[in-house]
């Protein structure tokens, strides 16, 4: 849930690749916008196509105030079209127009090839207009340190928070009370109309599943399949589940550890899981006092870590970064392993202003900064780990300019059976909200990663996983639905855990990296 990313309308000059045509009811109210999709392909998904569609800023009032939308797709090729997968990476703030292009990369020729292949950035994201910055240089080091042990670290950090709420409202006084997840799904229709399509099919991760499972609610009779991944808790939007975040990393946090511990004849930082971890706090202590390389303190330490509580393959640059500090008092590799994972740039910048935009206005938070206090110092005793840098992250939302809407109630009796996946330790999106949309859902099926601890698991380099959504994608083949409330619908093993490099030459990028790099982080 943290950061961390048409065919034409029907008519008569519809394009190859376009869907069925737009009811005759509504092509006679008002004729819908046409998508001039232009080449656009990279090094890595040379098939993409970009356009970008104008829709109203309030949806209430389509004839006001225009934004733009930047779409992608990549058109299906097979004779058989099974119309238009939307894809989203969470957020909220993540960049979809790659997304397209990994998703058809990473589906099976055959699966994909029925598809086009639709990327999008959301309203305020990346390059749809107007693109969000609150605040530029918000996070540039070296931040004060998360953990308020002295007033005046409290005072600091409340300041960070108050100010950058300011500055938003300043900024985007009339784009903010419309940066919400309904709104939103309003564009996404917006979308599918413009592709001429009577139903989208969609695939969402992290909170791309709350935008997916809004979207359902509202139009239920428009989604033709649905494919959730790493699913948010719908009851705890949003201030209970960062909650739940937090000891959910810790746990993940531990994990590194115990993972180092495995192999200490590579980072000699010992054998003991809690003694790796007192060094862990260790170098936090000493960061606090002085920073890396000017630029790692105990903030942006958590930063670069927080990372591998998302995905393990992070962990042997991670661990090589602590052991070099630890071991030699080296500060290159973890001002690198900050700048690689941790270190925010523009488009990071511009995630984070949409993140604090709609989760503010989506749901109330606490106006008052003792409840948060409170609640922070209790989780902190328990889960050190986050508790403390989750809670700056979200502080904004005690002074938000805007105020905000009621979260919307997913559950879903009118909908085809969707299909869900969910890792039973993973941090960012903690197993229960897989289990409460298998409940909300109707029909729904869920495919369960035992042991894993990933956050976006499918299309990641586990073949039991990605068989299930080839399934469902290609004929709408589910596991068997079990009786039993609470459990999972089918297992599949977890992806190992990595394994340290043998060598010097740093190791090939896999798949799962791919998808993690365009998923971003606390998203």
């Amino acid at each position: 849930m943290r950061k961390r990313a048409a065919v034409l309308c029907a008519t008569a000059a519809m394009v190859a690749g376009s869907v069925t045509a737009v009811p005759a009811r509504a092509a006679a109210t008002a004729p819908e916008p046409r998508l001039d999709w232009k080449k656009c392909g990279t090094a890595d998904y040379p098939a993409l196509q970009c356009a970008s569609l104008k829709v109203p800023l309030d949806p209430a009032r389509p004839s006001g105030r225009q934004i733009t939308l930047a779409l992608s797709r990549v058109p299906h090729t097979a004779r058989t079209f099974q119309g238009p997968l939307l894809v989203n990476p969470g957020g909220p703030g993540g960049s979809g127009l790659k997304l397209a292009g990994y998703v058809a990369s990473a589906l099976p020729k055959a699966v994909a090839a029925q598809y086009d292949v639709i990327g999008f950035d959301p309203r305020g994201v990346g390059r749809s207009t107007p693109a969000l910055n609150c605040s530029a240089g918000h996070f540039a080091p070296v931040r004060p340190d998360t953990v308020p042990a002295t007033p005046a670290l409290e005072r600091a950090n409340l300041e960070r928070a108050r100010s950058f709420a300011a500055a938003c409202g300043r900024k985007y006084v009339d784009v903010l009370p419309y940066m919400d997840t309904v709104d939103a799904v309003r564009d996404m229709d917006a979308v599918r109309r413009a592709l001429g399509a009577p139903r989208i099919s969609y695939f969402g991760y992290s909170y791309g599943t709350y935008l997916g499972a809004v979207y359902a609610k509202l139009y239920p009779e428009r989604v033709r399949r649905l494919v959730l991944d790493s699913i948010v808790d719908p009851a705890g939007v949003w201030y209970e589940d960062n909650i739940g975040q937090d000891h959910a990393f810790d746990a993940r946090h531990r994990a590194l550890m115990a993972w180092i511990a495995r192999h200490d004849a590579t980072y000699r930082l010992g054998k003991d899981p809690a003694k790796v971890e007192a060094e862990w706090y260790a170098m936090r202590a000493a960061l606090a006092r002085k920073p890396a390389g000017g630029k790692v303190g105990a903030a942006e330490l958590e930063d670069a870590f927080i990372p591998g509580g998302y995905y393990n393959g992070y962990w042997p640059h991670l661990a090589a970064a602590f052991a070099a500090y630890a071991n030699e008092g080296r500060t290159g590799p973890l001002v690198k392993a900050y700048q690689d994972y941790g270190a925010v740039d523009g488009a990071g910048e511009n995630g984070y202003s949409v993140y604090t935009a709609v989760q503010c206005r989506d749901a109330s938070w606490p106006r008052d900064w003792n409840r948060w206090r409170t609640q922070t110092r209790e989780v902190y005793a328990k889960a050190p780990f986050m508790a403390w840098n989750n809670a700056w992250y979200n502080a904004p939302c005690a002074f938000w300019p805007t105020g905000s809407r009621r979260p919307v109630d997913v559950a879903n009796t009118k909908l085809p059976p969707a299909l869900l996946f969910q890792a039973t330790d993973d941090a960012a999106t903690p197993y229960a909200g897989g289990v409460a949309a298998r409940r909300l859902l109707a029909g729904s099926r869920l495919v369960v990663e035992q042991g894993g601890g990933n956050h976006g698991i499918s299309l990641s380099g586990n073949a039991c996983l990605d068989r299930y959504l080839a399934d469902y994608l290609s004929g709408g083949g589910l596991p068997r639905r079990s009786g039993a409330a609470g459990t999972a619908d089918a297992l599949c093993e977890r992806s190992p855990d990595p394994e340290p490099p043998t060598g010097k030459a740093a190791p090939a990028a896999s798949r799962g990296a791919e998808l993690h790099r365009l998923l971003g982080f606390r998203g």
